[in-house]
C-alpha cells in the first residue's frame, strides 16, 4: 500500500499543472490564514485579486530571471494601480488613460513573449482594482492606500512562492518539457507509421494533413523545450544534470529530422510492394519507435531507466524483408531499392538515436551545442521589435488598436446604463478579445458557458453552505481549479472563477446580489468583444494566407542552403544549420495554425481559401520531408563524387524557391517560372538515363532526394497559383452571382 502511494504521489508530480495549481493553493491558503489571524475577512478579495494577477502573470524561468521578472511585475502593476486610482473620478480622463495604455501594453508583448505575459497581467490587476474601487463605493477614499496595498502584496506573496519554488525545484519544468516533447514525437511517429500500411482506397491526402498538423504540435513542443532549458542553461553551463537534458533536446530534433524524412512517395511504394511485407516491417518499426519515445517520456519524468528493446527486433526484420526483396533480382525495383535501402538506414540511425538516449552522457563529442536566444539584447533591440509592428498590416498592432477601443466601448457602455459591478464587462472583454476571430469565437462562447455554470455552483454553493469557513475553503478550491484548467478546459476554468467570486464577494456582502450583474456584464462583455473582432480592423487568415505560404517557401529554401552548404562542407549540427532547419519548420507549423483558424471563420470570408491553403500545406510538408532526407543523409562530396556536380542543381531548386515565394508574396502568376522547373527536372531525370544498369544501384541522396523535390515543384507551383487567383475570386463571384 505505501508503495503504491508513492508511486501515486510520484505520478501526480509529473503533472505539469499540479506544481502551478500548488503554489496557487499555497498563496490562496496563506492569505486566508492572514485574513482570520487578523479577523478581517474583507481582507481576502483584494489579496486573492492580486494573487490571481500575479499568478497569470508568471514566466517560465530560473528563479533568478523569476526574481527580475517579478520586479518588473510589481512595478508594472503598482504603476498600473495608482494610475486607475488617480483617474477614476474623472471619467474622460480615465478613458483616454484606458486606451492608451491598453495599446501600449499590447505592443510591448511584440518584444517577446515574457513582456507580453507581464502586459496581460498588469492589464488584468488594472481591471481587478477598478473593481475594487467599485466594490467600496466606487470613489477612492483620499489617504486610503490599503486596497492597493493588499492587492500588491497578494501578488507580492505569490512571486515570492513562485521563485522560492523555482529555486528547489528548478529542473522539474525542464523534465515536464522533455517529457512532452517525446510525447508529441510519439504520436508523429506513429502518425507516419500509417503512412506505410500496405491497403489501397485509403485517403492518403487526409493522412498527410494529419501528419502536418502533428507537426506542428511537436515544433510547439521543441520550441517550448527549447526555451525552458536555454533560460536554465543562462550562467549554468557546467551543471550536469541540464547538460544532460540539454543532449537529450539535441537528440529529439535529430529524431524529428528523421522521422520527417520522405525518401519516395508512398503511393508509389504501396502499389509496387503491396503483395510483400516491406511496408508492414516500415509501419511496425516506426510504431515501435514511437511507443519507445513515450516509455521515454514517462522515464523522464518518473526517473526510471528508460528500457529500450522492442523496435531492435523490428528492426531486424525489416533489414531481412528488404535483403530478400533483393534476392528476387526484379527490374521493375531497379529504381524504388536505393530509396528503400535508404529509408531502412535512416529509420536504424533514428534507432541509434533512441538508444543515444537511454545514455545521453555516452555521447563524447555533442558538438555544437549553442542555442539561439530569441529575446532582445538591449533596449534598441525591444524598441525595433516594437516598431516594426507599428503597422496595420501587423497582427500586434491590429490587436492593440481593436482591444483599446473594445475596452473604451465597454466603459462607455458601463457609464451609459450603469449597471451594478459594471467592470465585469471590461474584464469579460479582455478575456474573451483575441487576435484573430477563431480564438475569440471560442473563448466567447465558453466564457458564456462557464459563466452560467459558474453562477448555478455560486448560488447553490452560498445556499447551501451558509458558513463563511466553508465558503471561503470553496473560493479556494474554486481559485485552485481554475489555474489547473484554465488552458485546456475553459469552460471549467471560467466556471471556477466565477464560483470564486460569489463565494469571496458574500463574505463582505451579499453575494445573491451578483448573480444576475456578473451574467449580463459577462454576455454585455462578450458581446463587445465580438463585434470588435468582427468589425475594427478584422484579422481574416485568408487575406495573410499567401504571405505566410510564402514564408514556408523561404524557410524551406534557406533550410536547403544550409543543406547544401553541408554538403560542401562537411556534416555538423551547427547552430545555423539547426536555426534553418527549425524555421523552416517553425513556418510550416505556422501555415497549419493558420488554416485550422481559417475553419472557424464565416464561411462567406473564407470562401474556398481554406482547400487551396490545406492543399499547398499538404504539397509544402511535402517538400519539407523531402528536404528533411536530404539533410538527414548529409556528408562531405569529394570532388571526384558524381553528386558533387549536382550541387549547381540544388542552388537552380533554392533559386526556384525564391522566386515562387516573391511571387506568391505580391501575388503574382507563377507561369513564367515553367521553363526553368521543367529544366531542372530534365537535368535530374537525364542522371537516371545516364545511370549505369547495375543489379544493386547504390543510394545517392543528393540526386535522389533533389529528383523528389524537382518532381514536387510542379504541384507545388500549382498550388501556389490557386492562392494568387484568390485575390481575384471574390469579384469573379460577385460578377457570377449578379448575372
Amino acid at each position: 500500500m505505501p508503495t503504491t502511494l508513492s508511486l501515486s504521489l510520484r505520478r501526480l508530480w509529473t503533472l505539469d499543472k499540479f506544481a502551478y495549481s500548488l503554489r496557487v493553493f499555497l498563496a490562496f491558503s496563506g492569505a486566508l490564514l492572514l485574513s482570520w489571524a487578523l479577523a478581517d475577512i474583507g481582507l481576502v478579495i483584494p489579496l486573492f485579486l492580486g494573487i490571481i494577477a500575479s499568478a497569470l502573470s508568471e514566466t517560465d524561468d530560473s528563479w533568478q530571471g523569476r526574481l527580475q521578472a517579478l520586479v518588473v511585475t510589481l512595478i508594472c502593476f503598482a504603476a498600473a494601480s495608482l494610475i486607475v486610482r488617480w483617474l477614476f473620478p474623472w471619467p474622460w480622463l480615465f478613458a483616454l488613460g484606458l486606451g492608451l495604455a491598453t495599446f501600449v501594453l499590447v505592443m510591448l508583448g511584440a518584444v517577446g513573449q515574457r513582456y507580453a505575459t507581464i502586459a496581460s497581467g498588469t492589464l488584468i490587476l488594472s481591471i481587478y482594482t477598478m473593481i475594487n474601487i467599485e466594490h467600496h463605493g466606487g470613489v477612492p477614499q483620499a489617504g486610503d492606500w490599503s486596497q492597493m496595498l493588499l492587492i500588491l502584496s497578494g501578488a507580492a506573496w505569490y512571486g515570492a512562492i513562485s521563485v522560492v519554488w523555482c529555486a528547489l525545484f528548478s529542473r522539474q519544468p525542464v523534465k515536464q518539457s522533455m517529457a512532452r516533447l517525446y510525447r508529441e514525437l510519439a504520436r508523429y511517429l506513429m502518425l507516419k507509421a500509417t503512412l506505410f500500411e500496405p491497403l489501397r482506397g485509403v485517403d492518403v491526402e487526409a493522412r498527410r494533413l494529419a501528419l502536418a498538423r502533428q507537426n506542428g504540435r511537436v515544433v510547439e513542443a521543441l520550441n517550448l523545450a527549447k526555451e525552458t532549458i536555454f533560460r536554465r542553461l543562462e550562467g549554468q553551463r557546467g551543471e550536469g544534470k541540464l547538460n544532460r537534458y540539454l543532449r537529450i533536446y539535441f537528440i529529439a530534433q535529430d529524431i524529428h529530422e528523421r522521422a520527417s524524412s520522405s525518401h519516395y512517395p508512398y503511393a508509389r511504394l504501396t502499389e509496387a510492394f503491396f503483395h510483400y511485407d516491406v511496408l508492414f516491417r516500415c509501419q511496425r518499426l516506426l510504431d515501435q519507435q514511437g511507443q519507445a519515445c513515450r516509455r521515454l517520456a514517462k522515464a523522464l519524468l518518473l526517473n526510471q531507466p528508460f528500457e529500450h528493446d522492442q523496435s531492435e527486433q523490428a528492426l531486424a526484420d525489416l533489414r531481412a524483408s528488404i535483403d530478400h526483396l533483393k534476392g528476387m533480382r526484379n527490374p521493375a525495383w531497379r529504381e524504388l531499392m536505393p530509396p528503400l535501402n535508404a529509408l531502412a538506414d535512416n529509420l536504424a540511425s533514428l534507432e541509434s538515436q533512441l538508444v543515444l538516449a537511454h545514455n545521453p552522457d555516452s555521447d563524447s563529442s555533442p558538438g555544437d551545442t549553442s542555442l539561439f536566444d530569441r529575446s532582445p539584447g538591449s533596449v534598441k533591440d525591444a524598441w525595433e521589435r516594437i516598431r516594426l509592428n507599428l503597422t496595420v498590416a501587423s497582427p500586434t498592432f491590429r490587436h492593440g488598436l481593436r482591444l483599446a477601443v473594445a475596452l473604451l466601448a465597454g466603459y462607455g457602455v458601463l457609464h451609459l446604463i450603469h449597471p451594478t459591478q459594471g467592470f465585469w464587462i471590461l474584464l469579460t472583454t479582455l478575456f474573451v478579445c483575441r487576435p484573430n476571430f477563431a480564438a475569440t469565437r471560442r473563448f466567447l462562447s465558453q466564457r458564456i458557458v462557464g459563466t452560467v455554470l459558474g453562477l448555478v455552483a455560486g448560488w447553490v454553493s452560498i445556499t447551501l453552505f451558509p458558513s463563511p469557513l466553508l465558503q471561503t475553503l470553496i473560493a479556494v478550491a474554486a481559485g485552485v481549479t481554475f489555474f489547473a484548467t484554465r488552458e485546456r478546459h475553459y469552460v471549467i476554468a471560467t466556471a471556477a472563477i466565477t464560483l470564486l467570486v460569489l463565494c469571496s464577494f458574500n463574505q463582505v456582502g451579499d453575494g445573491f446580489d451578483l448573480i444576475w450583474p456578473r451574467l449580463f456584464d459577462t454576455l454585455i462583455g462578450a458581446t463587445i468583444a465580438g463585434a470588435a473582432v468582427f468589425l475594427i480592423l478584422p484579422d481574416w487568415q485568408g487575406r495573410r494566407l499567401h504571405r505566410q505560404a510564402a514564408a514556408a517557401l523561404q524557410a524551406s529554401r534557406r533550410y536547403l542552403e544550409e543543406i547544401l552548404h553541408q554538403y560542401a562542407s562537411g556534416k555538423q549540427d551547427d547552430l545555423a544549420y539547426r536555426l534553418a532547419r527549425r524555421n523552416a519548420h517553425n513556418a510550416d507549423a505556422a501555415l497549419s495554425t493558420m488554416l485550422a483558424n481559417m475553419l472557424q471563420e464565416p464561411e462567406h470570408y473564407r470562401r474556398r481559401d481554406a482547400d487551396d491553403g490545406f492543399r499547398f500545406l499538404v504539397h509544402s510538408h511535402t517538400l519539407l520531408g523531402y528536404l528533411s532526407a536530404l539533410g538527414a543523409h548529409r556528408h562531405r562530396l569529394d570532388a571526384e563524387e558524381a553528386d558533387a556536380q549536382l550541387l549547381p542543381n540544388g542552388e537552380r531548386i533554392a533559386g526556384y524557391l525564391a522566386a515562387l515565394a516573391e511571387r506568391l508574396e505580391r501575388r503574382q502568376p507563377v507561369a513564367e517560372l515553367e521553363a526553368e522547373r521543367e529544366a531542372l527536372l530534365t537535368s535530374l531525370e537525364q542522371e537516371v538515363l545516364q545511370s549505369p544498369e547495375e543489379e544493386e544501384q547504390e543510394y545517392r541522396p543528393m540526386h535522389g532526394q533533389l529528383l523528389l523535390v524537382a518532381r514536387q515543384l510542379t504541384p507545388l507551383s500549382e498550388a501556389a497559383e490557386r492562392l494568387v487567383a484568390m485575390r481575384d475570386r471574390p469579384e469573379r463571384e460577385a460578377l457570377n452571382a449578379a448575372g
